[in-house]
């Protein structure tokens, strides 16, 4: 049974698209200083939430736009096709596991950030949190794996 305290929402900046998810699911946080990530959110970085597909419960019709991540991922980006406000992506070679902007919560004071990745692409005006884990670039095959177990 859901604690229903566990169960956050989030949604786009018209509100066209609306989610939730039991913050108790999410697998881990993290900001990616990527390449792609900067230019698809105006910023230095994106931060996300790794969670399980099967628990997000997701309100309303997502655009996607795929290309090919640095790591050679296939990465699709969910956005909404009213105001453009990115809420969620995936690789598609594990889609089972959805990467939620975390900006789109209606409250995020509860995330803690675990790691940065791609802190090769990162720019002196946003560097990363060096009291955290950082990957210049992905995290090893061993996260990976740790991370889609953790999605059953």
């Amino acid at each position: 049974m859901k604690n229903d305290s566990n169960i956050q929402s989030g949604r786009c900046q018209c509100g066209e698209i609306t989610y939730s998810l039991d913050k108790e699911k999410v697998i881990s946080a993290h900001h990616c200083h990527c390449k792609d990530c900067q230019r698809t959110t105006g910023s230095g970085k994106a931060t996300i939430l790794f969670i399980a597909k099967k628990y997000v419960d997701l309100n309303g019709e997502l655009k996607f736009f795929e290309s090919k991540g640095s790591s050679g991922s296939h990465v699709r980006r969910g956005f909404c096709p009213n105001c453009g406000s990115g809420i969620l992506s995936y690789a598609k070679e594990i889609s089972r596991i959805f990467y939620v902007k975390a900006g789109t919560l209606d409250d995020s004071s509860w995330v803690t950030i675990d790691s940065n990745f791609f802190t090769k692409s990162a720019h002196n005006w946003n560097m990363p949190d060096k009291s955290i884990k950082c990957f210049e670039g992905n995290p090893s095959v061993i996260s990976g794996i740790k991370t889609i177990l953790k999605s059953f």
